[in-house]
């Protein structure tokens, strides 16, 4: 349980139990399916019965390029609903991400904020929540698991045999063909038939080999664990299988591509025309193949039916929290569902606040929120927090590295002006900078950590108005909750009741994808331009000629540094941007280029916070997650 002790009215609201917060907020009985007594998933039904509500005021959380120990974006978030909801009494939902297995029993621990600021029940959060994220690795490995099973069966079958089972007879001697194969048939040019006895055989062939080039699959299996010794395996080894191995490897469960589907999916029905399009690899000619050349589409969608419902919690003083998907911030886009974002700005309502969080720094998350989650929701953002701390600051005004367990050099623990003023004259104001150029308004939270001074703290907030931020102001939420980001609430309140900004794109969709890239380069990280290799030119001409060219970049890089350089602080320049690779999440709809090495199955440190956790087996009460 967390260490932290609720005060008398704090833990009155920790006692409400979700079916009594789904009717405070309007959520109806038939909209509501509890998973126990603090969590529940909710309808989608939602958004045709309030279809006709105008939508509340939409604000996104950001941040400065942060330390390896994280600034606080999501005490932040939660600090500041509580204030908006507990303190101000308007309406407003938080929506979150799922945070992964992995880093809860890892080094980083949970996600569900800190402090007098979090989601609870915290271990609920951390775990199993409603299951969504086993609903995902079970979608995964049907689609890695039929990938090798076709192979093997095309290998080992003859022409007619592979057609006949693909294909197999009723009594009355028809080959009647499913929904997914006769959407096949219509991809390879081949007249719609009910019968598949009447196709040619040369059509049978065309319809039954998929030919999958094995030196082109894309797809991994995943499972949602950090296990390092899985980076690298080889499978098919069992001798049913004939000498038809394969060397690949697992992902963590939250880098797959389904995880990237479900946050950017707007219906069930969506979301199966996404999985319908996800490539795997590659045929011999070159051509792409995909989860319905595979079959495979409906039964993912099966797997992943009731994961499209967001699922509800609550903060420590009793504000509504959607926690829904849960995808990597490089590999993918880093953000909660846009399906959350689309119920919840309906149950505030036109006069209320929907507050979500972008993974990493404003330059990866933020960026990512508004080309990628904003075009497909089209939704449009009302304001921009970014979350900013003493620390980090001074790290990019020219502190020593801040390094994970270690401790804080004194830099970091006295008073200097100088390091916060060089901190806020590169990294905050180029991140400023960013924001503005969508066109969105923006407010700065100073997250007071107790090593700050006044006069350190007053610099921020003077530097960040100076550097063009619409409000700045210093919030104590992780030690007073709500009562400590009253100002921030009320900043974002006055910076969004006049007329909606005028929020724009970055870049159209119609231009080049290597012109996207250079523009993400160049105007958000501040680069001269982007170099390049071979492979990545290589795959973008391929890409565009499969007509992928208009999709949105999602950038793989380092949230470490603006550059792709992690040990490059504050705002570097005279920099290129090497992109190494490129590889495109068709499915999910976005392109990603690859800045470096990006690692998608995480690994077990020396000691590892599991060490820490217990559970009194009387009680069942959990200690240590955080």
């Amino acid at each position: 349980m967390n260490k932290i002790k609720c005060n008398m009215h704090v833990e009155a609201k920790c006692n409400e139990s979700v079916i009594a917060l789904a009717r405070e907020i309007g959520v109806l009985p038939d909209e509501l399916d509890p998973y126990g007594k603090k969590k529940a998933k909710v309808s989608l039904d939602v958004l045709k019965r309030l279809q006709h509500v105008k939508d509340g005021k939409y604000i996104v959380v950001a941040g400065i390029t942060p330390t390896p120990l994280g600034e606080g974006k999501s005490t932040t978030t939660m600090g500041l609903v509580q204030a908006l909801g507990a303190h101000l009494h308007k309406n407003v939902f938080a929506c979150v991400r799922q945070p992964s297995q992995g880093p809860t029993f890892g080094i980083k621990g949970g996600a569900a904020g800190g402090g007098y600021a979090q989601v609870i029940p915290m271990e609920e959060f951390n775990l199993h929540l409603t299951g969504d994220i086993h609903a995902i690795t079970a979608a995964n490995n049907l689609l890695a698991a039929a990938i090798d099973a076709r192979m093997f069966h095309e290998s080992t079958q003859k022409d007619d045999a592979l057609f006949n089972r693909l294909c197999p007879a009723n009594k009355q001697g028809q080959r009647p063909l499913s929904a997914v194969q006769k959407r096949r048939l219509a991809r390879l040019g081949i007249p719609n038939v009910e019968d598949a006895n009447q196709l040619t055989p040369e059509q049978r062939v065309k319809f039954s080999r998929l030919n999958i080039d094995p030196n082109t699959i894309t797809w991994n299996r995943v499972i949602d664990t950090n296990d390092r010794f899985l980076r690298g395996i080889e499978i098919g080894l069992g001798p049913s299988e004939k000498g038809h191995t394969r060397k690949t490897q697992f992902d963590i469960s939250v880098a797959s591509e389904i995880m990237a589907i479900l946050a950017l999916t707007t219906s069930l029905g969506d979301m199966r025309e996404r999985f319908a399009r996800i490539v795997i690899g590659s045929d011999t000619e070159g051509k792409p193949v995909t989860a319905d050349d595979l079959g495979v589409t409906d039964a993912l969608t099966v797997l992943m039916r009731d994961t499209v419902r967001p699922n509800l919690m609550q903060t420590l003083e009793g504000t509504p929290v959607f926690v829904h998907a849960g995808p990597f911030a490089n590999i993918a886009h880093g953000q909660s569902s846009i399906l959350a974002d689309k119920v919840a700005l309906k149950l505030v309502g036109e006069h209320g606040y929907v507050v979500t969080e972008a993974g990493f720094g404003a330059d990866i998350g933020m960026e990512k929120f508004f080309n990628i989650k904003c075009r497909y929701s089209g939704l449009k953002p009302s304001a921009v927090v970014i979350v900013a701390t003493v620390r980090a600051l001074k790290m990019h005004g020219g502190g020593p590295p801040v390094v994970a367990g270690a401790p804080l050099k004194h830099e970091y623990l006295e008073e200097n002006l100088e390091l916060v003023a060089g901190g806020c004259d590169t990294n905050l104001r180029k991140q400023i900078e960013n924001a503005n150029k969508f066109g969105v308004p923006v407010v700065v939270c100073v997250n007071k950590f107790s090593t700050d001074t006044d006069k350190e703290l007053e610099m921020v907030v003077n530097k960040a108005l100076s550097h063009g931020a619409k409000k700045a102001v210093v919030s104590s939420h992780w030690s007073d909750g709500g009562a400590g980001s009253v100002q921030l609430a009320h900043a974002i309140v006055d910076i969004t009741s006049g007329p909606h900004p005028d929020f724009k794109y970055l870049y159209p969709l119609e231009m080049s994808l290597e012109d996207k890239i250079a523009t993400i380069a160049r105007e958000i990280y501040g680069a001269d331009g982007i170099e390049l290799s071979d492979e990545a030119r290589e795959k973008l001409k391929r890409y565009t000629q499969q007509g992928f060219g208009n999709l949105p970049i999602c950038m793989a890089k380092t949230h470490l540094s603006l550059s792709h350089d992690p040990t490059k602080k504050g705002a570097p320049t005279n920099f290129t941007l090497p992109i190494r690779d490129v590889r495109a999440s068709v499915g999910a709809g976005f392109i990603y280029p690859l800045v470096g090495e990006m690692t998608t199955m995480p690994g077990l440190s020396t000691r590892p916070c599991f060490f820490d956790i217990t559970i009194d087996p009387e009680t069942e009460l959990i200690d240590g997650l955080f």
